[in-house]
Protein backbone atom coordinates (compact mmCIF):
# COMPACT_ATOMS: atom_id res chain seq x y z
CA UNK A 1 0.00 0.00 0.00
CA UNK A 2 1.25 3.46 -0.91
CA UNK A 3 1.49 6.18 1.72
CA UNK A 4 2.08 8.94 -0.85
CA UNK A 5 -1.23 10.63 -0.04
CA UNK A 6 -0.70 10.47 3.75
CA UNK A 7 0.58 13.62 5.45
CA UNK A 8 1.38 14.70 8.98
CA UNK A 9 -1.29 17.33 9.66
CA UNK A 10 -0.01 18.32 13.09
CA UNK A 11 2.32 17.34 15.93
CA UNK A 12 2.53 18.14 19.62
CA UNK A 13 4.40 16.93 22.67
CA UNK A 14 5.12 17.75 26.27
CA UNK A 15 8.65 18.37 27.37
CA UNK A 16 9.87 15.01 28.61
CA UNK A 17 10.84 15.08 32.28
CA UNK A 18 9.69 14.16 35.78
CA UNK A 19 6.10 15.15 36.62
CA UNK A 20 5.04 13.82 40.03
CA UNK A 21 1.92 16.03 40.11
CA UNK A 22 0.59 15.10 36.67
CA UNK A 23 -1.21 11.92 35.64
CA UNK A 24 -0.63 10.11 32.34
CA UNK A 25 -3.98 11.48 31.18
CA UNK A 26 -2.88 15.04 31.99
CA UNK A 27 0.20 14.55 29.83
CA UNK A 28 -1.79 12.96 27.00
CA UNK A 29 -4.30 15.80 27.00
CA UNK A 30 -1.56 18.43 26.71
CA UNK A 31 0.21 16.69 23.82
CA UNK A 32 -3.05 15.92 22.01
CA UNK A 33 -4.37 19.47 22.11
CA UNK A 34 -1.00 20.81 20.96
CA UNK A 35 -1.14 18.49 17.95
CA UNK A 36 -4.75 19.40 17.16
CA UNK A 37 -3.91 23.10 17.37
CA UNK A 38 -0.90 22.57 15.11
CA UNK A 39 -3.16 20.81 12.61
CA UNK A 40 -5.89 23.49 12.87
CA UNK A 41 -8.42 20.81 13.81
CA UNK A 42 -10.77 19.95 16.65
CA UNK A 43 -11.05 16.56 18.31
CA UNK A 44 -14.43 16.06 16.66
CA UNK A 45 -12.62 15.91 13.31
CA UNK A 46 -10.61 12.84 14.33
CA UNK A 47 -12.07 9.60 12.93
CA UNK A 48 -9.82 7.06 14.67
CA UNK A 49 -7.23 6.98 17.44
CA UNK A 50 -4.26 4.73 18.16
CA UNK A 51 -3.08 5.10 21.74
CA UNK A 52 0.32 3.83 22.85
CA UNK A 53 1.46 3.22 26.41
CA UNK A 54 3.35 0.53 28.29
CA UNK A 55 2.22 0.91 31.89
CA UNK A 56 -1.24 2.52 31.98
CA UNK A 57 -3.31 -0.59 32.60
CA UNK A 58 -6.46 -1.82 30.83
CA UNK A 59 -8.73 0.73 29.15
CA UNK A 60 -6.41 3.66 29.82
CA UNK A 61 -6.38 4.44 26.10
CA UNK A 62 -10.14 4.92 26.04
CA UNK A 63 -10.00 7.03 29.21
CA UNK A 64 -7.33 9.19 27.59
CA UNK A 65 -9.60 9.85 24.63
CA UNK A 66 -12.42 10.84 27.00
CA UNK A 67 -10.18 13.73 28.07
CA UNK A 68 -10.82 15.22 24.63
CA UNK A 69 -14.50 14.40 24.25
CA UNK A 70 -17.06 11.66 23.72
CA UNK A 71 -17.31 11.42 19.95
CA UNK A 72 -17.70 7.67 19.41
CA UNK A 73 -14.43 7.25 17.52
CA UNK A 74 -12.75 3.81 17.53
CA UNK A 75 -9.79 3.60 19.92
CA UNK A 76 -7.03 0.99 19.72
CA UNK A 77 -4.36 0.42 22.36
CA UNK A 78 -0.93 -0.29 20.86
CA UNK A 79 2.00 -1.73 22.83
CA UNK A 80 5.33 -2.80 21.37
CA UNK A 81 7.82 -1.87 24.11
CA UNK A 82 10.12 1.01 23.13
CA UNK A 83 8.80 0.95 19.55
CA UNK A 84 5.21 1.67 20.68
CA UNK A 85 4.96 5.29 19.51
CA UNK A 86 6.26 4.61 16.01
CA UNK A 87 3.93 1.61 15.70
CA UNK A 88 1.00 3.87 16.64
CA UNK A 89 2.13 6.20 13.87
CA UNK A 90 2.34 3.31 11.41
CA UNK A 91 -1.15 2.11 12.29
CA UNK A 92 -2.58 5.62 11.90
CA UNK A 93 -0.84 5.99 8.53
CA UNK A 94 -2.32 2.67 7.37
CA UNK A 95 -5.78 3.78 8.51
CA UNK A 96 -5.56 6.94 6.40
CA UNK A 97 -3.90 5.27 3.39
CA UNK A 98 -6.58 2.57 3.26
CA UNK A 99 -9.34 5.14 3.14
CA UNK A 100 -10.85 3.84 6.37
CA UNK A 101 -10.17 7.03 8.34
CA UNK A 102 -9.80 10.46 6.75
CA UNK A 103 -8.10 11.79 9.90
CA UNK A 104 -6.31 9.61 12.45
CA UNK A 105 -4.59 10.40 15.73
CA UNK A 106 -1.50 8.60 16.99
CA UNK A 107 -0.80 9.44 20.62
CA UNK A 108 1.58 7.99 23.20
CA UNK A 109 2.16 8.63 26.88
CA UNK A 110 3.80 7.03 29.90
CA UNK A 111 5.07 7.81 33.38
CA UNK A 112 8.23 5.77 33.51
CA UNK A 113 9.14 7.36 36.85
CA UNK A 114 6.21 5.53 38.44
CA UNK A 115 6.75 2.30 36.54
CA UNK A 116 10.51 1.98 37.15
CA UNK A 117 11.21 -0.75 39.64
CA UNK A 118 7.54 -1.58 40.20
CA UNK A 119 6.81 -3.86 37.26
CA UNK A 120 8.14 -7.44 37.34
CA UNK A 121 10.03 -8.65 34.30
CA UNK A 122 7.97 -10.90 32.07
CA UNK A 123 9.03 -14.49 32.44
CA UNK A 124 8.35 -17.75 30.75
CA UNK A 125 9.75 -21.08 29.73
CA UNK A 126 12.13 -21.92 26.93
CA UNK A 127 14.34 -19.11 25.65
CA UNK A 128 12.35 -16.55 27.70
CA UNK A 129 13.94 -18.01 30.81
CA UNK A 130 17.37 -17.40 29.30
CA UNK A 131 16.61 -13.89 28.04
CA UNK A 132 15.31 -12.65 31.38
CA UNK A 133 18.63 -13.29 33.09
CA UNK A 134 20.15 -10.43 31.07
CA UNK A 135 19.17 -6.92 32.13
CA UNK A 136 19.29 -4.24 29.40
CA UNK A 137 22.28 -2.39 30.87
CA UNK A 138 24.31 -5.59 31.03
CA UNK A 139 23.22 -6.60 27.54
CA UNK A 140 24.25 -3.32 25.93
CA UNK A 141 27.50 -3.36 27.86
CA UNK A 142 28.24 -6.80 26.44
CA UNK A 143 27.31 -5.50 22.98
CA UNK A 144 29.76 -2.63 23.45
CA UNK A 145 32.53 -4.89 24.72
CA UNK A 146 32.06 -7.22 21.77
CA UNK A 147 32.46 -4.33 19.33
CA UNK A 148 35.54 -3.12 21.18
CA UNK A 149 37.03 -6.60 20.88
CA UNK A 150 36.14 -7.11 17.21
CA UNK A 151 36.54 -3.59 15.79
CA UNK A 152 38.94 -1.82 18.12
CA UNK A 153 36.21 0.59 19.22
CA UNK A 154 37.15 2.73 22.24
CA UNK A 155 34.99 3.98 25.14
CA UNK A 156 35.71 7.45 23.74
CA UNK A 157 33.58 6.60 20.69
CA UNK A 158 30.55 5.87 22.86
CA UNK A 159 31.26 8.98 24.92
CA UNK A 160 31.43 11.09 21.77
CA UNK A 161 27.93 9.96 20.74
CA UNK A 162 26.57 10.68 24.22
CA UNK A 163 28.17 14.14 24.35
CA UNK A 164 26.76 14.97 20.91
CA UNK A 165 23.27 14.01 21.99
CA UNK A 166 23.46 15.85 25.33
CA UNK A 167 24.55 18.97 23.43
CA UNK A 168 21.74 18.53 20.88
CA UNK A 169 19.34 18.29 23.82
CA UNK A 170 20.49 21.72 24.97
CA UNK A 171 19.12 23.09 21.67
CA UNK A 172 15.73 21.39 22.08
CA UNK A 173 13.01 22.99 24.25
CA UNK A 174 11.17 19.64 24.62
CA UNK A 175 14.28 17.75 25.76
CA UNK A 176 14.50 16.38 29.31
CA UNK A 177 18.23 16.94 29.60
CA UNK A 178 19.28 20.50 28.75
CA UNK A 179 22.82 21.02 30.06
CA UNK A 180 23.91 24.58 30.86
CA UNK A 181 27.38 24.01 29.41
CA UNK A 182 28.90 22.11 26.51
CA UNK A 183 29.27 18.45 27.47
CA UNK A 184 32.67 16.94 26.71
CA UNK A 185 33.80 13.40 25.99
CA UNK A 186 35.89 13.54 29.17
CA UNK A 187 32.84 14.46 31.26
CA UNK A 188 30.88 11.52 29.87
CA UNK A 189 33.71 9.09 30.56
CA UNK A 190 34.09 10.38 34.12
CA UNK A 191 30.42 9.78 34.99
CA UNK A 192 29.40 6.88 37.22
CA UNK A 193 29.99 3.51 35.59
CA UNK A 194 26.87 1.36 35.23
CA UNK A 195 28.39 -1.61 33.44
CA UNK A 196 31.75 -1.22 31.75
CA UNK A 197 32.16 0.63 29.41
CA UNK A 198 28.71 2.26 29.77
CA UNK A 199 28.52 5.27 32.11
CA UNK A 200 25.37 6.96 33.39
CA UNK A 201 25.74 9.75 30.81
CA UNK A 202 25.71 7.19 27.98
CA UNK A 203 22.17 6.07 28.82
CA UNK A 204 18.68 7.53 28.64
CA UNK A 205 16.98 8.98 31.75
CA UNK A 206 13.88 7.63 33.49
CA UNK A 207 11.16 10.14 32.69
CA UNK A 208 7.54 10.96 31.84
CA UNK A 209 5.88 12.51 28.81
CA UNK A 210 3.44 12.41 25.93
CA UNK A 211 3.53 13.07 22.19
CA UNK A 212 0.97 13.08 19.40
CA UNK A 213 0.68 13.21 15.62
CA UNK A 214 -2.42 13.82 13.50
CA UNK A 215 -2.49 12.28 10.01
CA UNK A 216 -4.66 12.93 6.96
CA UNK A 217 -4.36 13.48 3.24
CA UNK A 218 -1.85 15.72 1.51
CA UNK A 219 -4.74 17.74 0.07
CA UNK A 220 -6.20 18.27 3.54
CA UNK A 221 -2.80 19.34 4.90
CA UNK A 222 -2.60 22.05 2.25
CA UNK A 223 -6.18 23.15 2.89
CA UNK A 224 -5.79 23.40 6.67
CA UNK A 225 -2.45 25.23 6.64
CA UNK A 226 -1.97 26.97 3.28
CA UNK A 227 1.61 27.90 2.56
CA UNK A 228 3.09 25.54 5.15
CA UNK A 229 5.34 22.77 3.79
CA UNK A 230 3.63 19.38 3.74
CA UNK A 231 5.37 16.46 5.41
CA UNK A 232 4.38 13.24 3.68
CA UNK A 233 4.75 9.65 4.91
CA UNK A 234 6.89 7.61 2.52
CA UNK A 235 7.27 4.36 4.46
CA UNK A 236 6.17 2.82 7.74
CA UNK A 237 7.55 -0.68 8.27
CA UNK A 238 7.32 -3.06 11.22
CA UNK A 239 9.11 -6.38 11.60
CA UNK A 240 9.74 -8.87 14.36
CA UNK A 241 12.93 -10.89 14.74
CA UNK A 242 13.91 -13.93 12.73
CA UNK A 243 16.20 -16.69 13.91
CA UNK A 244 19.92 -16.39 13.25
CA UNK A 245 22.76 -18.60 14.50
CA UNK A 246 23.82 -17.64 18.02
CA UNK A 247 20.50 -15.85 18.37
CA UNK A 248 20.07 -16.18 22.14
CA UNK A 249 23.35 -14.44 22.84
CA UNK A 250 23.31 -11.85 20.07
CA UNK A 251 19.77 -10.56 20.28
CA UNK A 252 17.89 -11.34 23.48
CA UNK A 253 16.85 -7.75 24.18
CA UNK A 254 16.42 -5.99 20.83
CA UNK A 255 16.77 -8.81 18.35
CA UNK A 256 19.72 -9.70 16.14
CA UNK A 257 21.42 -7.07 13.99
CA UNK A 258 19.65 -8.42 10.93
CA UNK A 259 16.31 -7.16 12.26
CA UNK A 260 17.21 -3.47 11.91
CA UNK A 261 18.96 -4.04 8.60
CA UNK A 262 16.01 -5.96 7.14
CA UNK A 263 13.42 -3.47 8.39
CA UNK A 264 15.36 -0.51 7.00
CA UNK A 265 15.85 -2.19 3.64
CA UNK A 266 12.12 -2.87 3.41
CA UNK A 267 11.42 0.81 4.18
CA UNK A 268 13.88 1.95 1.51
CA UNK A 269 12.31 -0.42 -1.02
CA UNK A 270 8.76 0.64 -0.08
CA UNK A 271 9.57 4.34 -0.45
CA UNK A 272 12.07 4.35 -3.31
CA UNK A 273 14.40 6.30 -1.01
CA UNK A 274 18.11 5.49 -0.76
CA UNK A 275 20.02 6.03 2.51
CA UNK A 276 22.03 8.67 0.62
CA UNK A 277 18.79 10.65 0.22
CA UNK A 278 18.16 10.90 3.97
CA UNK A 279 19.02 14.28 5.48
CA UNK A 280 18.32 13.64 9.17
CA UNK A 281 17.99 10.39 11.12
CA UNK A 282 16.66 9.54 14.55
CA UNK A 283 17.52 6.13 15.96
CA UNK A 284 17.16 4.11 19.12
CA UNK A 285 19.94 5.24 21.45
CA UNK A 286 18.85 4.22 24.92
CA UNK A 287 22.55 3.32 25.22
CA UNK A 288 25.24 5.07 23.17
CA UNK A 289 26.54 1.83 21.65
CA UNK A 290 23.25 1.44 19.81
CA UNK A 291 23.62 4.59 17.75
CA UNK A 292 27.09 3.53 16.64
CA UNK A 293 25.79 0.15 15.49
CA UNK A 294 22.80 1.67 13.71
CA UNK A 295 24.98 3.92 11.55
CA UNK A 296 25.90 0.72 9.74
CA UNK A 297 22.68 -1.28 10.08
CA UNK A 298 20.54 1.55 8.69
CA UNK A 299 22.82 1.77 5.67
CA UNK A 300 24.59 5.09 6.28
CA UNK A 301 28.06 3.60 6.09
CA UNK A 302 29.72 0.29 5.33
CA UNK A 303 30.18 -2.31 8.04
CA UNK A 304 33.18 -1.34 10.14
CA UNK A 305 33.08 2.34 9.14
CA UNK A 306 30.79 3.66 11.90
CA UNK A 307 33.65 4.95 14.03
CA UNK A 308 35.09 6.91 11.10
CA UNK A 309 31.67 8.40 10.31
CA UNK A 310 31.44 9.52 13.93
CA UNK A 311 34.98 10.88 14.32
CA UNK A 312 34.72 12.78 11.04
CA UNK A 313 31.75 14.67 12.52
CA UNK A 314 29.35 13.42 9.85
CA UNK A 315 26.58 12.57 12.35
CA UNK A 316 26.63 15.99 14.00
CA UNK A 317 24.37 18.87 13.00
CA UNK A 318 26.16 20.30 9.97
CA UNK A 319 27.55 16.89 9.01
CA UNK A 320 26.54 14.63 6.13
CA UNK A 321 23.86 12.72 8.08
CA UNK A 322 22.95 14.33 11.44
CA UNK A 323 21.69 11.79 13.97
CA UNK A 324 19.37 12.42 16.91
CA UNK A 325 19.21 16.17 16.40
CA UNK A 326 16.80 16.58 19.33
CA UNK A 327 19.11 14.76 21.74
CA UNK A 328 17.72 11.30 21.08
CA UNK A 329 16.68 8.99 23.87
CA UNK A 330 19.84 9.92 25.78
CA UNK A 331 18.93 13.60 26.17
CA UNK A 332 15.39 14.18 24.92
CA UNK A 333 14.26 11.20 27.00
CA UNK A 334 12.57 7.84 26.64
CA UNK A 335 9.29 7.50 28.56
CA UNK A 336 8.32 4.47 26.48
CA UNK A 337 4.95 4.98 24.83
CA UNK A 338 5.56 8.47 23.40
CA UNK A 339 9.19 8.07 22.32
CA UNK A 340 8.49 7.23 18.67
CA UNK A 341 6.00 10.06 18.35
CA UNK A 342 8.61 12.44 19.74
CA UNK A 343 10.78 11.32 16.83
CA UNK A 344 7.93 12.11 14.43
CA UNK A 345 7.62 15.52 16.11
CA UNK A 346 11.30 16.24 15.54
CA UNK A 347 11.29 15.07 11.93
CA UNK A 348 8.19 17.13 11.16
CA UNK A 349 9.73 20.24 12.69
CA UNK A 350 12.99 19.62 10.82
CA UNK A 351 11.30 19.05 7.45
CA UNK A 352 9.17 22.16 7.88
CA UNK A 353 12.46 24.00 8.62
CA UNK A 354 11.18 25.15 12.03
CA UNK A 355 13.89 23.61 14.26
CA UNK A 356 15.74 26.81 15.14
CA UNK A 357 19.31 26.38 16.37
CA UNK A 358 19.32 22.66 15.61
CA UNK A 359 17.91 22.99 12.08
CA UNK A 360 19.48 20.73 9.48
CA UNK A 361 20.04 22.93 6.45
CA UNK A 362 17.89 21.94 3.48
CA UNK A 363 16.33 18.96 5.26
CA UNK A 364 13.89 17.20 2.94
CA UNK A 365 13.88 13.52 3.97
CA UNK A 366 13.96 12.08 7.49
CA UNK A 367 14.17 8.63 9.03
CA UNK A 368 12.88 7.42 12.41
CA UNK A 369 13.97 4.06 13.84
CA UNK A 370 13.14 2.24 17.06
CA UNK A 371 13.50 -1.26 18.38
CA UNK A 372 11.34 -2.79 21.06
CA UNK A 373 12.30 -5.50 23.51
CA UNK A 374 10.62 -8.69 22.59
CA UNK A 375 11.84 -8.04 19.80
CA UNK A 376 10.48 -5.74 17.08
CA UNK A 377 11.86 -3.02 14.84
CA UNK A 378 10.06 -0.21 13.07
CA UNK A 379 11.38 2.31 10.54
CA UNK A 380 9.43 5.29 9.17
CA UNK A 381 10.48 7.64 6.40
CA UNK A 382 9.03 11.15 6.01
CA UNK A 383 9.59 13.61 3.19
CA UNK A 384 8.87 17.27 2.63
CA UNK A 385 6.63 17.84 -0.40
Amino acid sequence: MSFDDVAVLGVGMTRFGVYPDLSPLDLAREAGFLALDDAALGFGDVAEAFVGYLFGGPMTGVRAMKEFGLTGLPVTHVENASATGLVCFRDAAWAVASGRSPIAMAIGFDKMTEAAGSTPRAGGGGRDAIDNVILPTAYFSLWAMRRMHERGTKPEHFARIAAKNWNNGALTPKSHRQPDHRITVEEVLAARTLAEPMTAMMTCPVDDGAACAILGSVELARKLNPGRPVVRVKAAVLQSETYTPGHTFLGPVVGPASMTRDTANQAYEQSGIDPRDVDVALCHDAFAVEELQYYELLGFCAEGDAEKLLVDGETEIGGRIPFNTDGGLIARGHPGGPTGLAQIHELTVQLRREAGRRQVEGARTGLAHLVGGGSVCTVCLLQRV
